[in-house]
């Protein structure tokens, strides 16, 4: 089978690095070209990211003698994965999806457009049909896809089996959100060492709006809203990969905690779509009282999974329990991935 080419635009930030290690021997997609800002434009990828490659692992042979190109609508491929900075990620993105190409974007600009689709594969694939309405109404050939916020996705993958099997009215959740997300060079070590910052622009808001979209429900050209109201609190602290959120829900139906547990385990849409980056079981749930920890548990499906642990009975709400996932794999590079190999199967590429 003739693989699909791929742009990566913003390749040289971390998420950007962080597509192009997981797009490494993939067995649908081929990376053929690279962009990025001004600076980097003509250069080999591997003299660019020369003191600047953040990941744990090697860069891929493939990318190392790739030369960056201008994030323009003349690249050789059939899908550009967008990790560009939100402060220019608008304007570049449209462009692309004006000229023809399917763009699956990790910026926020356009999560919250009504004729654009935010996805998470295994929640609201039946989303894409916007798709054909934002091509009608903006006249585009192309289109754009996006996926969530990290910490949204993270939170999201174990509140979809709860939400269908018993009803959600309320979520509260307090976030404890890892360096990475903040990019490279991030949060300067003075203000994060011994310390807790309960402040991250936009991502209360983020958090408190997306996954109404993403629980809605798609009818006629449009997506009507879940009803059930989300309060987040937002945090950073020193931990390198990995978000940790303490959730509290209240049910629209009475549940025993073993069937929320089986909830969990039976949760997988994947047996369907069958997409290569897909975990085989999107929430994972350790029955220890002391996970799921980053150090420990951060990779649990290759990086792609939400791992759930110490649910328990809420004296406020119904039940609590914390979850974590993966913010630079699951929630922006591998979400990113996910979102096109879904457009594949659907055949929008």
């Amino acid at each position: 089978m003739a693989k699909i080419s791929v742009g990566i635009l913003g390749a040289t930030g971390m998420v950007g690095q962080t597509i192009v290690q997981l797009l490494d021997r993939h067995p649908w997609f081929e990376v053929t070209e690279l962009a990025a800002s001004e600076k980097s434009i003509g250069r080999r990828y591997a003299d660019v990211m020369n003191t600047r490659w953040n990941i744990s692992e090697s860069m891929p042979d493939y990318a190392k003698d790739m030369v960056v190109k201008e994030c323009r609508p003349n690249l050789d491929c059939d899908i550009v994965l967008s990790a560009l900075d939100s402060g220019v990620a608008k304007e570049i993105e449209e462009d692309f999806a004006r000229e023809g190409y399917a763009v699956s974007s990790n910026a926020k600009n356009h999560r919250m457009d009504a004729d654009i689709p935010l996805l998470i594969p295994e929640i609201n694939a039946d989303h894409l049909s916007l798709i054909d309405v934002q091509r009608r109404q903006r006249g585009w050939k192309g289109f754009i896809v996006t996926d969530p916020n990290c910490t949204t996705i993270t939170m999201c993958l174990p509140l979809k089996p709860i939400f269908d099997k018993f009803g959600l009215e309320k979520v509260m959740v307090t976030s404890m959100q890892a360096l990475s997300g903040a990019g490279y060079p991030g949060v300067s070590s003075m203000d994060i060492v011994d310390n807790v910052i309960p402040y991250i622009g936009d991502e209360e808001e983020k958090v408190q709006t997306e996954p109404l979209k993403i629980f809605g429900k798609s009818s006629g050209g449009s997506i009507r809203e879940a009803n059930f109201a989300v309060s987040a609190q937002c945090n950073r602290v020193a931990v390198k990969h990995g978000h940790t959120e303490c959730i509290s829900v209240k049910l629209a139906e009475k549940a025993e905690k073993e069937d929320i547990i089986r909830s969990f385990a039976e949760f997988n849409p994947n047996r369907a779509l069958k997409l290569p980056s897909a975990p085989e079981h999107p929430v994972i749930y350790i029955d220890k009282e002391n996970r799921p920890q980053p150090k420990l548990d951060v990779n649990a499906g290759r990086g792609m999974a939400s791992v759930v642990g110490r649910l328990r009975p809420c004296s406020i709400l119904d039940y609590k329990f914390v979850v974590l996932g993966h913010n630079l794999v699951r929630g922006a590079a591998g979400a990113a991935i996910l979102n096109a190999e879904l457009l594949k199967v659907t055949k929008y590429i």
